[in-house]
C-alpha cells in the first residue's frame, strides 16, 4: 500500500507543477516546432523538399518554435509575450517552411499560442471566479 502512495507522490507533484503554467499550449507549440523541423528535412528519393533561403528558415523557425514552447512552460510570467510570438512565427512558417509543415505545424503553433496567451494563473482564476460569483449575487440583491 505504501508503494502506491509513493508512486502517486511524484505524479501529484507534477500535476501541481503543471497547473501553475501554460503546459498544454507550450507543449503544442513545441510539438509544432518538431513537426516543422521534420517536414523541412523531408527527402523523397533524390528530391530534397525545402523552402527558404538555402534552407536556413527551415531550421531556424522550428528551433524557434521549440524554444518558445519550452520557455512558455518554464517561464509562465511571460506567457503573453511567448504566445504572441508563437502565433507570429507559426503564421510566418506558412511561407518559410514547406507551407507551415504542411499546415499541421502552423495549426498546432497557432492553437498552442492562443492557449498560452489565454492561460491564467491559479490566483487570477480564483479572483475571476469570485468576481463572477459577486456579479451573480448583485441582481438577486437588487430584485429584493
Amino acid at each position: 500500500m505504501t508503494s502506491r502512495r509513493a508512486a502517486r507522490r511524484p505524479l501529484r507533484r507534477f500535476s501541481a507543477w503543471r497547473r501553475e503554467r501554460p503546459f498544454v499550449g507550450g507543449l503544442l507549440v513545441a510539438i509544432s516546432g518538431v513537426e516543422m523541423f521534420f517536414s523541412g528535412q523531408l527527402d523523397l528519393g533524390h528530391l530534397h523538399v525545402q523552402m527558404g533561403i538555402e534552407g536556413m528558415q527551415a531550421t531556424l523557425i522550428p528551433v524557434g518554435l521549440l524554444l518558445l514552447g519550452i520557455l512558455s512552460i518554464t517561464m509562465p510570467a511571460h506567457h503573453v509575450f511567448y504566445g504572441v510570438l508563437s502565433l507570429a512565427v507559426g503564421l510566418y512558417a506558412l511561407i518559410g517552411v514547406n507551407l507551415g509543415g504542411f499546415l499541421l505545424g502552423t495549426i498546432l503553433a497557432c492553437v498552442g499560442g492562443v492557449i498560452v496567451v489565454a492561460w491564467m494563473t491559479p490566483e487570477a482564476r480564483a479572483a475571476a471566479k469570485a468576481r463572477s460569483a459577486a456579479r451573480q449575487e448583485e441582481p438577486q440583491e437588487a430584485a429584493e
